[in-house]
């Protein structure tokens, strides 16, 4: 049975919130030493923070030493009220932007690997428009793996992502805005590259290491790996095309954004008229929720952008 807390609090005021902030991410990373870099401040600091944190509630929040970083059970359930305190600060927020005519708060925009810079995705295009339309919205934009993205959508932390369109959420509305073609690559330095397409080079191919996302896949991508010897996983196309280029492994890759080196002569597609498949990329937004009129308003930028370039 869990504990009635009997915590003895004042005001909460910005410097308990400026706490509470620094205790969730503490809790997100899993300790002090992972979120030194996501704070950007020392250890011993954030140490600082929490014990005086845990002096204002008077409450034991969390146990840190050799055995590492875990909640007291008092934690636990302090993380779960401020998540619920921060949620309804950020629906007051929300609906207060709601009634001024001029748009103002913050929006935070999380994209996965490469979309942002992709010259098909628009979204610098779309930063320029919103930034003349709503000059006092603060903009946020950061880069995460796409199950981070999904999470953090679902769960309010962020309110548009930019992903691969592999799978459908329930809580996620998903607006398709373009494909990208992908093929299946191998370095120059890959016992492969010097293949000709024959008789034998699906075995070849089937027998040979390849790296892969890791997340779960559409089928299209499902039927393209199925058989293959998926002996390495990397998500992010920067650490994919590493080991590509290693010699030890093919995989399948954005056309894009490997030209240069099929160009160069470093790469050449595998099988290229059946190792390919479309991957989709598409914005998601959380389903249902408050209003968010500068969320609404980038996306239909977004749109407008997609729909005069189709």
């Amino acid at each position: 049975m869990k504990k009635e807390l009997a915590v003895k609090l004042g005001q909460v005021a910005d410097y308990e919130i400026r706490l509470l902030k620094i205790f969730k991410i503490v809790v997100e990373c899993g300790g002090f030493a992972a979120a030194e870099t996501e704070l950007n401040v020392g250890r011993s600091t954030i140490s600082i923070h929490i014990a005086n944190l845990e002096k204002r509630l008077n409450l034991k929040l969390c146990r840190r030493g050799r055995a590492g970083f875990s909640l007291t059970e008092e934690g636990a359930i302090v993380y779960e009220l401020m998540k619920e305190l921060f949620s309804s600060l950020e629906t007051f927020r929300a609906g207060v932007n709601a009634l001024h005519v001029e748009l103002t708060g913050e929006l935070k925009i999380i994209a996965s690997d490469t979309i942002c810079m992709d010259p098909q995705s628009a979204i610098p295009e779309a930063i320029a428009r919103f930034s003349i339309e709503a000059p006092d919205v603060k903009l946020l934009l950061d880069v995460k793996a796409m199950a981070d993205i999904e999470r953090m959508v679902l769960n309010d932390e962020a309110d548009i992502g930019f992903i691969p369109f592999h799978r459908r959420f329930d809580g996620l509305n998903y607006t398709p805005l373009y494909l990208d073609e992908c093929h299946l690559y191998c370095s120059n330095s890959h016992p492969l590259f010097q293949c000709a397409d024959g008789a034998d080079i699906e075995q070849r191919v089937q027998k040979s290491k390849v790296v892969h996302a890791g997340v779960q896949t559409s089928p299209e991508v499902g039927e393209q790996l199925a058989g293959m010897d998926k002996a390495a996983v990397s998500y992010f196309y920067e650490a994919r095309m590493a080991m590509i280029l290693s010699g030890a492994y093919i995989g399948f890759m954005p056309d894009k954004y490997v030209r240069e080196y099929v160009v160069s002569g470093t790469l050449k597609a595998l099988m290229p008229d059946t190792k390919h498949y479309s991957l989709g990329i598409a914005a998601i937004t959380r389903s249902h929720g408050r209003a968010n009129r500068p969320r609404d308003l980038f996306l239909e930028i977004i749109r407008a952008l997609h729909e005069s370039a189709a």
